[in-house]
Order: C-alpha cells, then structure tokens, then sequence
C-alpha cells in the first residue's frame, strides 16, 4: 500500500514544471536507466505470495519489468478461494494487490498453466530470474481404508466448493445427516465448522456462491466434531476464529472437561497467545455447565487427544491419545464418533508441475534454500535464477501475514542475487511469447471482475463468483 503511493507521488511530481536543471537531470536520470538492459522476472502464481512479491521487486528495481503467470483466468488465489466468505475485512488486500498489477511494469497473463502451456524451460530462457509461488492443490491423506468413500471429503475441496473454485462446483457434498466429524482443527477446519452451523441469513450477504448456499439451505447437518490428535494446549485455531465459533447464534460449544485435565500445570508457562486462547477455551467450559443443551437445536463439539483409526459408513473410530514430549502417542483404548459426513482437514502439499522443478515429492513443496531452488536435494547447489516462495516452499503454514513477511524475504533475495551480479542481465530477455495463446489480461480480468459485482448486486452480494472457465473466456474477451 505505502509503495503504491510513493510511486503514484512521485510519478505526479515528476508531472510538475521544474527549472531547466531538474528537467536537465531526469532526462539524463532516464537516459541512464535506459543504457541498460531491462530486468525481466517472472512469477509463476497470483496468490498473495506472487503479489507480494512482485510489489517488493516494483518498488526495490526501478528497471525492472515484473510478468505474473496464473493457471485461472482470474487473479488472487486463495484470498478469492481459500479465505471464508464472512471474512470480508481479510479480503480487503485484494486492494493492495490491484494497485500492484497496475503498475506500468507488471504485466498480468492468466489461463497459462505451467506444464501444459508454458515449460520451465521456456520461461527461464526468456527472463533473468523466475519466481516459482503456484501454492498448494493437494491434500494430505489420512492413509486409512476407505478413505475414498462418498462421504469422506477434504475440507479444501469443501472450502473450494462454497467459495466457487472453477471445477469444485461438482462436489455435492451430502448434507443430509446429523453429524460431521472434521479430522483436523486448524483454521480451515473451523471456518469449515463455521459454514455448516451459520444461520443461512447470515451468509446471503456474503460471496458465497448461490449453488451452495441452495444446498446449506437443505442442510440437515446438527453436530460438528473437530477432532484433534493434541491437546488443547497444542490446538491449531487461533482466538479469533474461536470467538466466532463461541459466537454463532443457535450454537451450543461443548467441550470435554477431561480433555482439560492437568493443563494447570503448564498454563504458566504459555505465551501471551497460546495462554490468551486457552483462558477463552477454560472460560466457555466453565458457562457450559450454566446452560441447558436444549437451548440450541446445533452443537460445536471439539474433540482433543483422539487420532483417526478407522472409517465406517456412519461413524469414525479413533484412537485415544497421550501426549509424549509434546507428542500424541495412540493408546489401545479407543472411541468412536457418529459421522455422517468425514471432512479431512490434516493439511496441503503442492504437486510438481513441471519435470524440471527439482521436487520434494514426500513433503510437497519445492527444495530450496531460504527461497533460491536447488538443482537437486543430494547437492545443495543452488538453481541460479529460479527461486519459490510462498506454501511452495515453505509447505503450508501461517496466515496471509506470514506469507507477506515470507514474499518480502525471497523478493530482497532475489534483488540481493541481480544487484550483486549473481544473476547475469547484461543480455536483454524478450519476455513471455503469448501469440497464439488464450491469454487474460489485466483488463479481460476487470471485465470478469465487472461482470461479477454486477450480478451479485441482484442478491445483495458482494459478487456472483463465475465458475466455468469457457464463460470466464468469454466475457474476457479471449
């Protein structure tokens, strides 16, 4: 934000009538810059870390010339995807990220996917540095028997379905039982936890997108578990989502009082948010007990110290854990849990899209070191140019703050390698060749854009999300 307008004042100040001198020194200033040959980066993905990065290089390279490559038509991956459609205020950095791509530097190329329409090869042979941050598309599994079942599904492609991810508006989850159990308790399980127990009103008002807000009309769905391997000292929401969840009109929360017991002798011990989280979790236990269960028709129900066992057509078995060095230990005593619906929820990986990327196929993520790819993982050595940022090469952890602070880094790396001649631009790069392909610009992506918040006015929404691609296309002109 702070860039955008430094860069929008001092482009006025350049506008306004100077003495000869001043007028004398930008134009040998631009002949200068001019000498050399232009800088050419390319980042592959326009998630927050792609942005992120490409607002730190605009800023810190005057010479530069920044080109995002994104498999979708439309930009901002899991802000648009991936954040809960009631979080609006989250999505608000949608606005910084605009101001970034319309830059006069940065070029916006989406429905280009790495592997199929453009190599590796190709881009690092037309761009002085490439930026791998295409994120996260896959899930990790439970490895259980029968974990392909109908009524098993992964929470990200439940996130996916109501937040209207192109592809996902097939999933039809059935909702027409009781009881889901989510296996996992990070932030995406709960907003997954949130979105079923919602009262419907409140989510009209949102981006959600109206094929799943007819089917969580529908919704049977009266008791949500969130079950977790650890303790509640160890759980992996944060107080805010936990707030909502104790918020939620016609939701009783019920814990397990046992699930607390000897914690006391570790509280002192907790940082500020970890001890801030588990007073707000002491505190909901002890007004339970005040309140009768008959007072709300739905039931939050989270679950500590049980790890997945087994899947059954109505019901989860788990194992009842102890904590050993911080670690959950499967005992033989085991418990099972009705569910109706199983929504794995254990975390991402990324896939390889590229033969050439030298990748961690067990851990999903790219190797690398402090952002520069390595030429491969025995080696150590370093893949002058190409580079990865973001759930790519971190695997999947934070929030958007995190992989702001994480794009930043490998952004000044990658300066720190250009400035210091790691990088060779002494020979220009023509950039991306996009004759002959189905490209969406940055304007194609205003016309979707327009499209959207014209039909979500008719609902009272922010937007009506599109989600078929050909109809994308279209409207983008390509």
């Amino acid at each position: 934000m702070s860039f955008s307008l430094n860069f929008y004042s001092i482009r006025k100040l350049l506008n306004i009538k100077r003495s000869k001198a001043f007028i004398t020194n930008s134009v040998r200033l631009q002949s200068v810059q001019h000498a050399a040959p232009i800088k050419r980066i390319c980042i592959v993905g326009a998630g927050p870390a792609g942005f992120y990065a490409a607002q730190y290089l605009l800023k810190q390279l005057s010479d530069c010339a920044v080109d995002i490559v994104e498999k979708l038509p439309v930009p901002f991956g899991l802000v648009r995807f991936g954040v809960a459609p009631d979080h609006p205020e989250v999505k608000n950095v949608i606005n910084t990220f605009t101001k970034t791509a319309e830059h006069p530097q940065l070029r916006f190329f989406g429905n280009l996917t790495l592997g199929t329409d453009v190599s590796l090869e190709e881009l690092r042979e037309r761009y002085h540095a490439v930026l791998l941050t295409y994120g996260a598309d896959q899930d990790q599994e439970l490895k259980l028997p029968n974990e392909q079942k109908a009524h098993v599904v992964s929470a990200r492609k439940f996130v996916a379905w109501y937040n209207g991810l192109p592809g996902a508006e097939d999933l039809q989850p059935d909702l027409s039982g009781r009881d889901v159990c989510i296996v996992g308790q990070g932030n995406v399980a709960v907003d997954v936890a949130r979105m079923l127990l919602n009262p419907l009103d409140s989510l009209k008002s949102t981006d959600t997108t109206e094929y799943a807000l007819e089917a969580l009309s529908r919704s049977k769905v009266e008791r949500v578990y969130l079950v977790g391997r650890r303790g509640p000292l160890q759980a992996a929401f944060t107080i805010k989502e936990l707030r909502e969840m104790l918020k939620l009109p016609n939701v009783q929360t019920l814990w397990r009082a046992g699930d607390f017991k000897g914690i006391d002798a570790d509280f002192a011990k907790l940082q500020r948010p970890r001890k801030r989280l588990t007073e707000l979790m002491l505190k909901s236990l002890g007004e339970q007990s005040t309140k009768s269960a008959t007072e709300s028709r739905k039931q939050f129900l989270p679950v500590f110290l049980r790890a997945p066992k087994s899947i059954f057509d109505r019901n989860m078995e788990f194992s009842i854990t102890e904590l050993q060095n911080n670690v959950a230990v499967a005992t033989n005593a085991t418990e099972q849990l009705p569910a109706d619906l199983v929504l794995r929820s254990i975390g991402y990986k990324s896939s390889c899209v590229d033969s050439s990327i030298c990748f961690d196929v067990q851990r999903g993520q790219v190797f690398n070191q402090r952002g520069r790819v390595l030429k491969d993982a025995k080696s150590q050595i370093v893949d002058s140019g190409l580079y990865v940022a973001g759930w790519l090469g971190s695997g999947p952890t934070g929030v958007i703050l995190t992989t702001m602070n994480g794009a930043f880094t490998v952004a000044k790396t990658i300066c720190d390698d250009i400035l210091s001649h790691s990088i060779d631009t002494s020979a220009p790069r023509p950039g991306l060749d996009i004759s002959g392909k189905r490209v969406v610009t940055w304007a194609g992506w205003q016309r979707i854009d327009q499209a959207e918040t014209q039909a979500g006015k008719e609902s009272n929404k922010p937007r009506e999300k599109i989600v078929s691609v050909p109809e994308m296309l279209n409207i983008a002109g390509v």
